[in-house]
């Protein structure tokens, strides 16, 4: 593998507001707006779009600083000055069709930095802006896309696939035939029940001292970052959803499954084939035991099981309940 080096930087793209209007088919503000961007409502610039869709996140609007909000006619108001409604009936599925501007290329060709200590087979590929940092191993067939950034230390084991714009930090260990930045399961429905898909603008950031099993899918972020923080262990055939946050040290066993914008805090245990809904949180040193389904927040650290998820002493109480009715019959 030949070393090159390379400054180069991701482009962000510039699109006019008038451009997008026209795009989504939308009533379009006079207004002579460049759009660098989509976002959340907490999160978004005054380069970028933001939308509204599920009431519960209206508490965030009067705080945005986006510069214009896909919004129902009947919630504009409630945007504070300066923030451009952007009034359509189906804000989500025109987020979903606005997000097609602002995907970057899946590939792309071009110079990239490999430290000189780093071992990369020649069979492995490697995208434009890429940085691969000092005593990396890249094992064969392995992809790295554009504008990957790998620290000092990692081993990239064969026939790993990362998609661009990851980060992986120091001592990182990547076993084979693991996929780490695809696209999350996200699609918006329109009115005849065609799923239109949204892409995912966001990244992976992978900490420091993790390793990750075979066979294992990590999805990007829709806006932002999926991460997983500093000493976690993750087994083979773990999936983990958009926009999770798996906390430092957790240990993820074989088969485990998150939801979108799952949270977990520190020193979370997941056993085989557990699995979470989406959009919830799980106290810090909390064990979930093999084929839990966690359905709602965890705010008290302890043992749960069982589906519906309850306390481990309540589950063995309840198992051996149901063992001597059983006997009984």
């Amino acid at each position: 593998m030949e070393n090159v080096k390379c400054k180069i930087k991701t482009q962000k793209k510039e699109i006019s507001l008038k451009e997008i209007c026209r795009y989504l088919d939308i009533e379009c503000p006079d207004v002579d707006k460049k759009i660098t961007g989509i976002n959340t409502l907490t999160d978004a610039n005054e380069n970028e779009i933001s939308f509204l869709e599920n009431k519960k996140y209206e508490k965030y609007l009067k705080n945005t600083k986006a510069a214009a909000v896909l919004i129902r006619n009947e919630d504009a108001s409630k945007l504070p000055e300066g923030v451009i409604a952007l009034i359509t009936d189906e804000p989500y599925l025109k987020l979903a069709l606005l997000t097609k501007l602002f995907v970057n290329p899946a590939w792309e060709d071009g110079g990239y930095q490999i430290n000189t200590s780093a071992k990369v087979h020649p069979s492995s590929v490697i995208g434009k802006g890429a940085k691969i940092g000092a005593n990396v191993e890249i094992m064969p067939n392995v992809t790295i896309g554009p504008f990957v950034e790998i620290e000092e230390g990692s081993v990239i084991y064969p026939n790993v696939t990362i998609y661009r714009d990851t980060k992986i930090g120091k001592n990182v260990k990547i076993h084979a035939g693991s996929v780490i930045g695809s696209d999350g399961f996200g699609y918006a429905h329109d009115k005849e029940g065609k799923h239109i898909k949204i892409y995912h603008l966001g990244r992976v950031v992978i900490e420091d001292d993790v390793e990750i099993g075979a066979n294992t899918t990590i999805d990007r972020a829709v806006f932002g970052k999926t991460i997983i923080k500093k000493g976690s262990k993750i087994d083979n055939l773990v999936q983990i959803g958009h926009n999770c946050e798996i906390g430092e040290y957790s240990i993820l066993v074989s088969q485990v499954g998150l939801s979108g914008s799952t949270k977990l805090g520190r020193n979370v245990v997941m056993g085989g084939q557990s699995a979470t809904a989406g959009h919830l949180e799980i106290a810090p040193f909390t064990t979930i035991a093999a084929r839990g389904g966690v359905t709602k927040t965890i705010k008290e650290s302890g043992i749960y099981s069982g589906f519906p998820l309850m306390p481990h002493k309540t589950w063995l109480k309840l198992q051996g309940l149901l063992s001597r009715l059983l006997k009984k019959s």
